[in-house]
């Protein structure tokens, strides 16, 4: 999915004048096009999990040798100064995954929480007199899950048309209100912690601001502002008249030339980028590129991790085609985001740098189903997305390469995230291990597993839980009954489950 672009008040009414001429259906096409999030995408690894950081690279060629990065985080850790004092809560439940191992503990278990962390797990815990006792019975308890890719700025609808209109005439705080409906979805789902990849006018800054002070529930979130591309490559606005729309520039993350491409990745960590969204190759839902082909050169990708990684920050390439995921691997990116058409070779490289795949399966699947509501340019580069996917995930697994858990949300509904595991599974991945991917293997992938992604003593209270025992039906995770965050209740059951 590439980025949802709230136009400038000037652009929109430039662009409600091309949507009012006569070539209307093409000029709606390209404007929703721009409305996305990037690039739609689309074994399992022993419970191994990713290096902290991508490696960093030396020199100008693409054999020179590779040396690591200094380690970087995707986020300040949570400060526990800040955590509320609260009641003691006691979480009892049949069984319990830990985000680590590849089976459930059975028989019965506790967890106590106190002050937003999670002080005693086990068989029995010894709790304050007024601690609340919650009983969850025949469930499982789970750490929070943790989603890779998501855009919750925007969402599609089935109509590609209708959804280009009505975005022209969205105000960005009225756009706001939409992110924040959406990210109460997500956390309802179970999703306690998002990395969001890519949107505009500071959307993703401001939702994740509002939700830290408490103004509106949500995940916690890691953002990337907006993406960075190359002119006419994902990133990019669409083919629009010039003097119609506005160009888009290093502020908006479109470089060209390593120095244009470190300007880009300073302006997202100016206003408060988390981590970095580099667009690698071309993507789905945009019109000016071919999915496949690389949109940066080796030496703008690797200005672009070597600034990011100096910074702190850590980057996420989307990815389809080979030749441009070569590139971005060799440069140091941290995660590859969709991986269509990789190859063994490159999957292979992915493997000995500790590059982290993030296979997107929702959104292919959901674009796969309703391609007939699309332009044709748009059917035949996801058909050949689609048609690729899935022996590229085999032969990753085959390859040992680390597997992420991201959606694309956006690109699909928000809220319906969890239908990530069963496609994972249906894929090849154990259930064990696409649990691993979006709870322990993604807090290490985001930097933040010092504090989240396991159930363990001296973690942040992310707990969900979900009927029965989701290793024998991974579906389970779609029916999310209780989700706490930091130790604070955002869903229980209205009754005992």
């Amino acid at each position: 999915m590439r980025p949802f672009t709230v136009l400038s008040s000037r652009s929109r009414a430039a662009l409600l004048g091309v949507l009012s001429s006569a070539p209307f259906a093409f000029a709606a096409f390209a404007a929703f096009a721009a409305f996305f999030a990037s690039g739609c995408g689309g074994a399992s690894p022993a419970p191994s999990t990713p290096s902290a950081h991508g490696p960093s690279t030396t020199g100008t060629g693409a054999q020179d040798t590779v040396a690591q990065a200094p380690p970087v985080a995707a986020a300040a850790p949570v400060d526990l100064s800040t955590l509320p004092k609260q009641r003691a809560i006691v979480l009892r439940a049949a069984r319990l995954f830990d985000g680590k191992a590849d089976r459930v503990v059975e028989g019965g278990v506790a967890l106590l929480v106190e002050n937003g962390l999670i002080t005693q797990v086990g068989k029995t815990v010894t709790a304050p007199g007024d601690a609340e006792q919650i009983d969850l019975g025949d469930s499982t308890l789970l750490p929070g899950f943790i989603d890779a890719h998501t855009h919750v700025t925007a969402e599609a609808s089935d109509n590609f048309y209708r959804d280009s209109y009505q975005f022209l005439h969205r105000f960005p705080a009225e756009q706001a209100f939409y992110a924040g409906a959406s990210a109460k979805k997500l956390l309802d789902a179970g999703f306690t912690t998002i990395r969001d990849l890519g949107a505009e006018e500071l959307l993703d800054v401001g939702v994740r601001n509002a939700i830290e002070a408490g103004l509106t529930p949500g995940p916690r979130m890691l953002v990337a502002v907006h993406p960075i591309g190359a002119t006419g490559g994902h990133a990019d606005q669409d083919p629009y008249p010039p003097a119609r729309i506005k160009e888009l520039g290093v502020y908006e993350g479109i470089c060209n030339g390593p120095e244009s491409c470190r300007a880009a990745v300073r302006e997202q960590v100016k206003y408060g980028a988390d981590l970095i969204k580099v667009m690698a190759s071309g993507g789905v839902l945009s019109l000016a590129d071919a999915v496949d082909t690389p949109q940066l050169t080796l030496e703008e990708l690797r200005a672009i991790v070597e600034e990011a990684h100096r910074l702190g920050k850590k980057v996420a390439a989307h990815c389809h085609g080979d030749s441009a995921a070569k590139l971005a691997v060799t440069a140091g990116v941290d995660s590859i985001e969709h991986a269509s058409f990789l190859k063994p070779p490159t999957l292979a490289l992915m493997k000995s740098k500790g590059t982290v795949l993030v296979p997107t399966f929702l959104a292919g699947a959901y674009t796969g189903g309703k391609l007939d509501k699309f332009p044709p340019p748009i059917q035949a580069k996801a058909k050949a997305a689609f048609a690729a996917h899935a022996q590229m995930f085999k032969d990753a697994m085959r390859a040992g390469v680390i597997v992420g858990f991201g959606t694309d949300s956006g690109v699909s509904p928000h809220g319906i995230n969890a239908q990530e595991f069963a496609l994972m599974t249906e894929g090849g991945m154990s259930p064990a291990a696409a649990l691993r991917a979006a709870t322990s293997v993604n807090a290490t992938l985001l930097g933040i597993s010092a504090q989240t992604g396991s159930l363990e003593k001296g973690k942040l209270a992310d707990v969900v839980a979900v009927p029965g025992n989701p290793l024998k039906d991974i579906k389970q995770t779609e029916h999310v009954a209780f989700v706490m965050r930091a130790g604070k209740i955002y869903k229980r059951p209205e009754r005992g489950m």
